[in-house]
């Protein structure tokens, strides 16, 4: 079972994008889900995590302000808004599922399974 991430593309800084991440085939409303980004040559890194029910939410020093996690349960899908967007966005960003139900995935890769390919954002002028 993999999540799907779309939305991504070109964007120029200081423009808006909102990813979506969808989880066909089981349920999701039990789950953390996880939105990492990796940029080339480098590793997977933290962007944001919301908890099963929405209650919580947590950001990454980097884009905090800036992005905004949500999620439908109803729907199977979890968001990532993302506001003025810089250069320094450039990634393909991830979601990814929390190991367990009802359990904070943390800030860790290793936190999360069921990636899916990504969707690559790219932030230029």
């Amino acid at each position: 079972v993999q999540l799907q991430a779309s939305g991504g593309g070109l964007a120029q800084p200081g423009d808006s994008l909102r990813l979506s991440c969808a989880a066909p085939g089981f349920t999701l409303d039990e789950y953390a889900i996880g939105w990492f980004r990796q940029a080339p040559g480098k590793e997977r890194e933290f962007v944001s995590q919301i908890t099963w029910s929405g209650r919580f939410k947590q950001y990454a020093d980097s884009v905090n302000g800036r992005f905004t996690v949500s999620r439908d349960n109803d729907a199977k899908l979890v968001y990532l808004q993302m506001e003025s967007l810089k250069p320094e966005d450039t990634a393909v960003y991830f979601c990814g599922r929390a190991l367990n139900p009802y359990t904070y995935g943390g800030e860790a890769a290793g936190g999360y399974n069921s990636w899916g390919q990504g969707t690559q954002v790219t932030v230029s002028s």
